[in-house]
């Protein structure tokens, strides 16, 4: 099965084309300007071109559905979903989270916690299995303070994601390991849409919205 991965939810625009569990082609970028409107589709075409395949030959498309961006989040729903329509396959979504744990699993740590940066001393995070990758938490907002996650002090910890830099200074938590050069990627996202696709677990193209956990707040214009 040829499915198009698609994930927008960070400063990583990413895109991959997977044939069952192999990867094909990945194109990506990280920008500090968040260029998914200009690229999204840019790097679609190229990802099928690598893969050596046309856009009909997709059968599926996974999406990384966030927490994150919300205008990123937004450019890739509506990118997943004008592929759904046009080709008339289904649509797959995957927790982002969930897609920055997997280079990690299997390395001696108890669990890996993912942090995407959100406003001031916040962060989107959700606690995962070191070795199963089982959420063991579920995915929220929270505010960084010095007692964060001191409830799992004494075990080997992972931060990942571009919020581990912020967390770093503020937690106080001995022999935790910091990565903050990970982001959301979509190459990540195809063992979990390959095990969704098999289980026939899609979404509802038409009602499907992205995991954006907190409503938009927009910076108001000075008259």
């Amino acid at each position: 099965m040829k499915i198009l991965h698609i994930e927008t939810s960070s400063k990583n625009c990413s895109v991959a084309i997977s044939d069952g569990e192999e990867l094909l082609c990945l194109c990506e970028e990280v920008s500090e300007n968040y260029k998914q409107s200009e690229s999204l589709h840019t790097f679609v075409e190229w990802a099928l071109e690598g893969a050596e395949i046309s856009l009909k030959d997709i059968e599926a498309v996974s999406l990384g559905k966030g927490p994150g961006s919300y205008t990123g989040l937004r450019i890739g729903a509506a990118s997943a979903k004008g592929f759904c329509y046009g080709l008339k396959v289904p649509l797959i979504a995957v927790n982002s989270l969930e897609t920055m744990i997997e280079p990690f699993l299997g390395q001696n740590y108890d669990v890996i916690i993912p942090l995407i940066d959100a406003r001031r001393m916040e962060v989107y995070c959700a606690v995962f299995d070191g070795n199963s990758g089982e959420m063991l938490t579920e995915t929220e907002a929270k505010i960084l303070d010095e007692q964060s996650f001191k409830e799992l002090e004494g075990k080997k910890i992972l931060f990942v994601g571009d919020g581990a830099k912020k967390a770093q200074e503020i937690i106080q938590i001995s022999g935790a390991d910091f990565n903050e050069n990970v982001y959301p990627s979509a190459k990540y996202l195809i063992k979990k849409s390959v095990e969704k696709f098999n289980r026939e677990d899609f979404e509802d193209v038409a009602y499907f919205e992205p995991f954006y956990l907190k409503d938009f707040h927009g910076v108001k214009k000075k008259s």
